[in-house]
Order: C-alpha cells, then sequence, then structure tokens
C-alpha cells in the first residue's frame, strides 16, 4: 500500500505541482484547499487527486478535515505545509486584520495542520513534514513584515520540531522557494518581472516543479539523515 500524502493549498501553483509529483513517485496524495471550488474540482478530474475543503487557520476544521482524509485515505505519512496567503502593505499602513490574517494562516496554519498528525506519526515511528517558506522569511521583504516574519517563523519551527521527532523516525524540514513563475508572479508587469529576474544568477524564475521536486526527495527514504534542514531554491538569488 502506498503512503498518504496530505498537501495543503495543493490544487493551484506550487502546491498543484507538489501534489501532481507526489502522485508520480508512488503517493496516494490528498489535496487541501481553502476556497476555490471551481479550481479545486477541475484539478481533480485533470489529475484524479482528491480534494478536501477547509481553512487552515482553523483548528477544529484543521482536525476534522485530517480525520476526514485519513478515514478515506489512510493514516498520514507525509505532510506538505504549502498553504499561505500575502495581504501585502508597508507597516505604517498595516492594519491588525491583515498581520492577523497572514499569521493566522502562514505561521500557525502550520501548527493547525501539524499538531492533529504528529500522534499517529510518533506512533507509527515514521513522518515526513515539509514546510515551505520563502525566501523573504530568510531576508524580509519591503511591504511584507507580516509575511517575512510569518515564514521566519516557520523556519524556527521546522528546526524545534525536527529535533523532537528525530528519534521517532520523523524528519521536518523547509523548503524557501525564490521567485516562481505562479500565476500571481505571471501577472505583474513585464518590466517588473525583468527586474526581479535581474537579481536571479540563473536568469530565470523558478518553475513550480523546481519546489515540487524538493519535497519529493525529502518525502522519500533517501532523505531519511536529513532533518531541521532548510533547503533554498531560488536560483541564487539569496544565499543562506
Amino acid at each position: 500500500m502506498s503512503r498518504i500524502a496530505l498537501v495543503t493549498g495543493g490544487t493551484r501553483g506550487i502546491g498543484a505541482a507538489i501534489s501532481m509529483a507526489l502522485k508520480e513517485a508512488g503517493y496516494t496524495v490528498a489535496a487541501n484547499y481553502a476556497g476555490n471550488d471551481e479550481a479545486a474540482a477541475k484539478f481533480t478530474a485533470e489529475t484524479g487527486i482528491k480534494t478536501f475543503k477547509w481553512s487552515v487557520a482553523d483548528y477544529d476544521a484543521c482536525a476534522a478535515g485530517i480525520a476526514q482524509v485519513e478515514a478515506e485515505l489512510g493514516p498520514v505519512d507525509v505532510l506538505v505545509n504549502n498553504a499561505g496567503i500575502t495581504r501585502d502593505a508597508p507597516f505604517h499602513k498595516m492594519t491588525r486584520e491583515q498581520w492577523s490574517q497572514v499569521m493566522d494562516t502562514n505561521l500557525s496554519g502550520v501548527f493547525n495542520m501539524t499538531h492533529p498528525i504528529w500522534p499517529g506519526m510518533r506512533d507509527r515511528k515514521f513522518g515526513r513534514i515539509v514546510n515551505i517558506s520563502s525566501i523573504n522569511g530568510q531576508k524580509g521583504q519591503f511591504g511584507q513584515v507580516n509575511y517575512s516574519a510569518a515564514k521566519a517563523g516557520d523556519i524556527g519551527f521546522t528546526k524545534a520540531l525536527a529535533q523532537e521527532g528525530a528519534r521517532a523516525g520523523i524528519t521536518v524540514n523547509v523548503i524557501c522557494p525564490g521567485y516562481i513563475a505562479t500565476e500571481m508572479v505571471m501577472a505583474v508587469p513585464e518590466k517588473v518581472r525583468e527586474s526581479i529576474i535581474s537579481t536571479i544568477p540563473v536568469g530565470r524564475l523558478g518553475e513550480p516543479e523546481d519546489i515540487a521536486r524538493c519535497v519529493v526527495f525529502l518525502a522519500s527514504d533517501a532523505a531519511s539523515f536529513i532533518t531541521g534542514s532548510t533547503i533554498t531554491a531560488n536560483g541564487g538569488q539569496y544565499l543562506a
């Protein structure tokens, strides 16, 4: 029986690429999403991957959603915490709501998803947790105090939890993507994209598949000696 992988924000962008790559690698995949029913239905129709709707910002919804996934597919062996939002604004204009929304999804969401799954992984003496942070969690970014703080928190979460999971056969790692050619990035004006690309030594934006391949490796048995690590996948734009 194949291992079960659960990917949050798993029906669009980087998350969709991760879900599909894990399926191609032989995992049974559950893709979580928060609100876009049309995109989720299209994703399932095209890939055959089951989708499950809940907000990672809601702990009780996460616990119930995970229980549904495990009832239908089996215990979760691999958790990919990919779901994230932006609410950008210069700090002097940032509202409490913009701060809280980003922290609730991008940082508390990682806790909300991992906490209900953790006991089962400990009992089974196996688990793979991969958190998706960001280059801006490493270097910061103007107008993204909330996002950068949350994504930096994901890195600290990873390093601490890895130490708790190591003896139980659970690895916990984090990937920090640079600028990836998702819908959001490709929607910005071409001149802005060109200015971004000019700062990337490899001379291109990343592709969602670049991140997906990192996830597949970290989820595999071949990565059993790697835990607490930060994988920087940004084309050389920022060297940590």
